[in-house]
């Protein structure tokens, strides 16, 4: 089984890449490689989160890591919260705060167009990789669900009459934007034999 550590200390996260990455890898987080520090999170764009994350856990361990940065991109808001959406109500990292603001910002407003992205950046073997994922829907006007994490309850892919909140994780895998980027990071692992 390969090692390869995750630039993140956030439970959900793991078990869900765990889950799409299957018994191949072994998924580590950060504080069980060690690493308690608060990378931080300055870049302008979601790659380039993902780079610094991935980046300073590869210069201090030597080994395969991956890092992701993720933006709920709301159309009416010009694709805001977008790289700030952890820190969108404060630097709190607080989801219930952020949901409740973008939901205030949407009162009224008929165009509730959104998009989940999520680009992960691979370091393995002194080289750099990325991998982005898409996932297109709407806001909805009040949280549905409790499953999930993030902007889960007001987010409802298009196609799909449940939020992300209300699916199984199954579902919510296979079609999520961490799914589609992990699903290629996957593909790129198995195709180098890595």
């Amino acid at each position: 089984m390969k090692k390869i550590i995750f630039a993140t200390n956030n439970p959900n996260k793991l078990e869900e890449v765990q889950k799409m990455l299957g018994s191949r890898y072994q998924i580590i987080g950060m504080a069980d490689a060690g690493i308690d520090e608060d990378i931080p999170e300055n870049e302008a764009t979601l790659e380039g989160n993902a780079r610094v994350k991935a980046d300073y856990i590869y210069q201090k361990l030597k080994l395969p890591v991956i890092a992701d940065d993720t933006g709920l991109e709301v159309d009416y808001l010009n694709g805001a919260p977008g790289v700030h959406s952890a820190r969108y109500a404060g630097p709190d990292k607080n989801a219930e705060e952020n949901m409740r603001k973008v939901l205030s910002s949407l009162l009224l407003v008929k165009n509730r167009k959104a998009q989940f992205r999520t680009v992960i950046c691979l370091r393995i073997n002194e080289q750099t990789h990325f991998f982005e994922g898409v996932v297109h829907g709407s806001i909805l006007h009040e949280k549905h669900g409790a499953a999930g994490f993030g902007y889960d309850p007001i987010f409802k892919p298009d196609g799909f009459q449940l939020s992300f909140a209300q699916m199984p994780l199954q579902v919510k895998n296979r079609i999520s934007h961490r799914g589609r980027a992990v699903q290629k990071l996957a593909a790129f692992l198995l195709r180098n034999n890595f």
